[in-house]
């Protein structure tokens, strides 16, 4: 039994009714924010340039924030190693190995797919987000709060987990086949094949897949912000047209954008519908749950004081008898139970 400071990090590890469990989910959900604001960033060249010592300070301690967790998820966990293979941990694990083995800047990742992987793999993150949604919505806490202000943080929550993942792949699986370093790449390294003689040739970045020329012209994704505009464009289903995939994995990502955009369509003018419903009855949410909370702690009571009422009780909630007529029928004794309820089987 752990007491002391151990028993304080383990109720903010593993105690939702905890209020420090709350402050330190909050904790990790703003370095979350500020890791994906991170990871988009480093994507605009000029900015990635000028602040790089800035944005490698945030990286590493966001690694750091995250790797705390990791070891205290462990730590804290009933079953540690069914933890550690657990979806949730392997999604936080795949949280912070990509920046460890960037960090460890090893030979075998000095390839430029390894690279791309690695980076792709940090969007993971923003997975975690999904998990504090999940304990949001079934935690007790939740319960106690106003539910369409929980269906809403939800909503928003799983919208910039699908906006960051969305935009992450398209620029990673399409943009960054064109961004600058990549056209740099391409370019000495024709250079490098050409024969003394040969006429200049300006490298022309091509789809891995299909084998499809990019020309300048479609080169829309250039960063994971330019992505972002797209991908808003796409979940709203508006179709501007203005920004569209060329190359097989970005039309993969779109498809797997647009059923997106349409689930979380249908979860927002379902929270909509609820809240004109309650706008229109002038009833809240809580006042309801409270009255049917109320209902059957009072139904529980009556099939407690006489057991063999337990039958009208369910008759009851099911409005087949009325309160009057099943309490009525609740102080009669075993054979008028019976005889009452014989017409109702008919």
């Amino acid at each position: 039994m752990r007491s002391g400071p151990l028993l304080f990090l383990e109720r903010m590890f593993t105690d939702v009714t905890f209020a420090w469990y709350r402050h330190f989910q909050n904790f990790i959900a703003f370095f979350i924010f500020i890791s994906c604001i991170g990871i988009a960033v480093e994507t605009l060249s000029d900015v990635a340039e000028h602040h790089h010592q800035l944005m490698t300070i945030v990286e590493n301690v966001t690694l750091g924030v995250f790797i705390l967790e990791y070891v205290g998820n462990i730590y804290f966990a009933k079953h540690r190693l069914k933890f550690v293979f657990s979806f949730w941990g392997i999604i936080d694990l795949l949280s912070i190995l990509p920046s460890l083995l960037l960090f460890a800047d090893t030979q075998a990742l000095r390839g430029t797919r390894v690279l791309r992987v690695m980076r792709v793999l940090r969007v993971m993150r923003v997975l975690k987000l999904a998990r504090q949604a999940l304990e949001m919505l079934g935690s007790q806490i939740a319960k106690n709060r106003n539910p369409l202000l929980i269906n809403l943080n939800i909503y928003l929550i799983t919208l910039f987990a699908v906006m960051m993942m969305s935009s992450s792949l398209m620029y990673y699986a399409e943009g960054e086949l064109y961004a600058p370093h990549s056209l740099i790449e391409g370019q000495a390294a024709l250079d490098a094949s050409l024969q003394p003689g040969d006429e200049p040739q300006i490298f022309m970045p091509h789809d891995p897949i299909s084998g499809n020329p990019i020309p300048e012209d479609k080169r829309f994704f250039t960063s994971i912000p330019t992505a972002m505009w797209w991908c808003v464009v796409t979940l709203t289903t508006t179709g501007y047209g203005d920004m569209y995939p060329t190359t097989v994995l970005g039309r993969v990502v779109a498809a797997f954008t647009m059923f997106a955009g349409l689930i979380l369509f249908s979860i927002l003018m379902n929270i909509v519908g609820k809240t004109i419903m309650i706008l229109l009855f002038g009833e809240t949410l809580d006042n309801q749950e409270q009255k049917d909370a109320s209902a059957d702690q009072k139904l529980g009571a009556q099939a407690r004081d006489n057991p063999r009422a337990t039958a009208i009780v369910l008759l009851e909630k099911d409005h087949v008898l009325t309160p009057e007529e099943a309490a009525t029928i609740a102080r009669r004794s075993a054979r008028e139970i019976r005889e009452a309820l014989l017409p109702l089987a008919r």
